[in-house]
């Protein structure tokens, strides 16, 4: 018993200094690129963290988007990212927060998901990882500085009983006027609205040229046809613990193939692709998914 009170009570410590650390920064930047991933806002995950910590009341900005006060100084802000340690099989991420420093401030427990599609795999961890904030009440505990302008009076200001030059008091006179007529200047927080649907997202990437060629309309679905391309290269099978590694003539290795259950299928993974390798109609089959899009690339292997 004592023991799970020590736990609760060095559980409840950390969740404390980890508000307390979180209270000191105004803003959490979110990348719109995560180093884990190839392209800009793969799978939606840029805009899904900026609207999840959005809705745990953080103030979130694009890494392209710094408000002025946070481009002159960076240690405003925490810097977001997403710490993918995903399997074949399985979707495992965590979020991590760091300064200006690259000291990591807080990260999240991991979220997982075995959902098939990426999308939705990921969409689905990520949440789950967010939800280390829900004891989290940020409030911003750093004081915004006021530029207040300086208000310069030459009333009164007799420095000598000789009678001042007409031309000089109407200098002064003129500066005094320029001068009490500015407002204060105010540093104010930048906030933005979000939601799910209609997060603000600008990609800075090139858009291409909305004139295209007129095609014969293709249906959704046609037959799936082996990639003829891939067919000339023989691949030669040498056994390891769990399978086969293919090589080609060179000899360098293309494929890795993992026993299933199953006689003649085997999961398949190469440097960019993962699916499965079957045998059918006496011929072997590499399946795997390409942008939402099933693909059959037939293979030759000599075992």
């Amino acid at each position: 018993m004592k023991t799970i009170f020590a736990l609760l009570f060095t559980c409840l410590g950390l969740s404390a200094y980890a508000q307390t650390s979180l209270n000191d920064y105004k803003y959490v930047v979110v990348p719109k690129k995560f180093e884990a991933f190839k392209k800009v806002n793969e799978y939606q995950t840029s805009t899904l963290v900026k609207y999840l910590f959005n809705g745990k009341g953080f103030n979130v900005v694009y890494d392209d988007a710094l408000p002025l006060d946070l481009r002159a100084n960076r240690c405003l802000g925490l810097m977001a990212d997403l710490l993918d340690d995903s399997s074949m099989f399985t979707t495992k991420v965590m979020v991590s927060l760091t300064d200006c420093n690259g000291v990591e401030v807080y990260k999240t427990m991991q979220g997982m998901s075995k959902e098939k599609e990426y999308k939705t795999s990921y969409s689905e961890a990520i949440r789950e990882a967010m939800r280390s904030f829900n004891g989290v009440d940020y409030t911003y505990a750093g004081e915004d500085v006021n530029n207040e302008s300086i208000t310069v009076s030459f009333k009164n200001d007799v420095k000598t009983v000789q009678e001042p030059n007409t031309k000089d008091v109407e200098v002064a006179k003129k500066t005094q006027e320029i001068v009490e007529a500015k407002e204060p200047v105010k540093s104010v927080t930048v906030k933005e609205e979000a939601t799910e649907d209609t997060q603000l997202y600008k990609n800075n990437e090139p858009v291409t040229s909305t004139i295209t060629k007129v095609e014969k309309e293709k249906p959704a679905f046609k037959k799936l046809q082996p990639n003829l391309s891939k067919i000339k290269d023989i691949l030669y099978a040498q056994t390891t613990e769990n399978g086969y590694q293919l090589v080609d003539s060179t000899p360098k290795i293309r494929m890795q193939l993992l026993k299933s259950s199953a006689d003649n299928v085997f999961m398949a993974k190469t440097d960019d692709k993962n699916g499965m390798v079957y045998q059918k109609d006496g011929k072997w089959i590499f399946e795997y998914y390409d942008n939402n899009t099933l693909i059959q690339e037939e293979l030759e292997i000599k075992f």
